[in-house]
């Protein structure tokens, strides 16, 4: 008798494959590696990449007001993410913002699954973009913001920027639903990042004495270090976010490594024509203009794309840095938004042109060919441009102004900026040579 009931159900999986039910999601172990893998590599891009990055940036009296304004945003934006930010970004909502039912992890045990990883390992990955979004903010006003305002602002934005532009791209919000092209962060990320550095630059108001004092890296070895830690932490921000261990994996990966070695080359060979020398700042920055710029379109080119993308990247975020600190005048101190914010809009456009399947070697993993079909798709990129930087510029306004009169002032004193925030605000030094 049961062969038979066998031998029927065989018969109508062949003959009537709908009447037979799906086999049930089971957890995929190579997937779940590889997204436990390419968490911890995005958490090396903030805990330490950044904060070796931008600690080695600053001058020496702020370097350790950098580094535990790192660790101290990665906590906070942590247990935020973990209380309601994946909530309300990855639940269903309606288009502009999630809802609770996911609040604390309501309902997610070690056996509910995001497709085939568990569900757990989701919220982790994405809590680590979670977490570098605001750290790379501060580069726009490093040396100068209390630590409080930096605290109460960065908790604020993450819930008011963040957390609802990622639902608008990865959650299933509008931008999702008109067919967005950001992989892994363009617009998510690095445009809002670069937008709220920007307008917390104009803000705050430039350092003491800019532009006419010059104010250097203190320490390059700690910048190149960490930008070697931002490389290779990169893989997991882009190929992770391929959310399993295939093709788009490997090829994600490869296309950043193509554009930020591309980058890199540009801007020093940039700087070598127009000051006769290539600085090591100059080939650093070039690298992470590259990765920047690269991410939203990581999942959608191939390399030959990439390659185009990453000298892009090189040459015009070289010259907004120059426009924006030498030319405007606008104290971003580490050039988030030059970097960071015109990266990812260049990079959010450019996918609209090179994921398309009819370039040749310069071809994508899109939409078919056509240049109608292009131009629909750089029409819809464009959108997602200018929507988030309108909004992420209103509300980082509104929330630097609002966390102003809550603290009393975001910045310092005079006398505490001369003598550096290690001291005025954490009475501790980095240095006692």
């Amino acid at each position: 008798m049961s062969k038979t009931l066998l031998l029927s159900f065989t018969l109508l999986s062949l003959f009537f494959p709908t009447m037979v039910l799906a086999e049930e999601t089971k957890l995929n172990g190579a997937n779940t590696s590889w997204i436990l893998t390419s968490t911890a590599l995005v958490l090396l891009m903030t805990l330490p990449g950044v904060a070796l990055f931008y600690g080695g940036l600053v001058r020496k009296k702020n370097v350790l007001s950098i580094l535990m304004q790192c660790f101290a945003i990665g906590s906070i934006s942590s247990i935020l993410w973990l209380l309601v930010g994946y909530s309300l970004a990855f639940s269903e909502g309606n288009a502009f913002i999630g809802d609770f039912s996911k609040v604390m992890m309501n309902g997610i045990t070690k056996d509910v699954l995001s497709g085939d990883i568990p569900e757990s390992l989701f919220m982790l990955f994405q809590m680590t973009f979670a977490v570098i979004t605001p750290v790379l903010i501060i580069g726009g006003f490093a040396e100068r913001m209390k630590f409080s305002a930096v605290l109460m602002f960065s908790a604020a934005w993450l819930l008011a920027v963040y957390v609802p532009v990622t639902h608008w791209v990865w959650g299933g919000g509008w931008l999702a639903q008109m067919g967005i092209y950001d992989f892994a962060g363009g617009i998510v990320v690095h445009i809002t990042a670069g937008t709220a550095a920007l307008v917390a630059a104009l803000v705050v108001g430039p350092r003491l004495g800019f532009p006419k004092t010059p104010m250097l890296p203190h320490n390059l070895t700690m910048t190149v270090t960490g930008a070697g830690m931002l490389w290779v932490g990169w893989f997991g921000f882009n190929g992770g976010s391929a959310l399993a261990a295939n093709g788009d994996a490997s090829m994600a990966m490869l296309v950043t490594h193509i554009s930020a070695a591309a980058g890199t080359i540009t801007w020093a060979a940039i700087e070598w024509k127009k000051f006769g020398k290539a600085s090591v700042l100059g080939a650093v920055t070039g690298m992470v203009a590259g990765l920047g710029t690269i991410t939203p379109a990581s999942g959608f080119v191939g390399p030959g794309g990439a390659l185009i993308i990453g000298i892009s990247a090189g040459v015009v975020c070289f010259y907004s840095t120059v426009y924006i600190k030498h030319k405007l005048h606008i104290d971003d101190s580490l050039d988030v938004f030059p970097v960071h914010g015109v990266g990812g809009i260049l990079g959010t456009l450019l996918v609209g042109l090179f994921s398309a399947t009819n370039l040749g070697v310069f071809s994508g993993f899109g939409f078919a060919q056509g240049i109608t079909t292009i131009a629909e798709q750089v029409g819809v990129q464009l959108i997602g441009i200018f929507s988030t930087l309108i909004y992420t510029a209103v509300v980082t306004y509104i929330l630097l102004k609002l966390v102003s009169l809550l603290t009393g002032g975001l910045r310092v004193s005079e006398e505490q900026e001369v003598n550096g925030l290690d001291q005025s605000e954490h009475e501790e030094s980095g240095y006692h040579l």
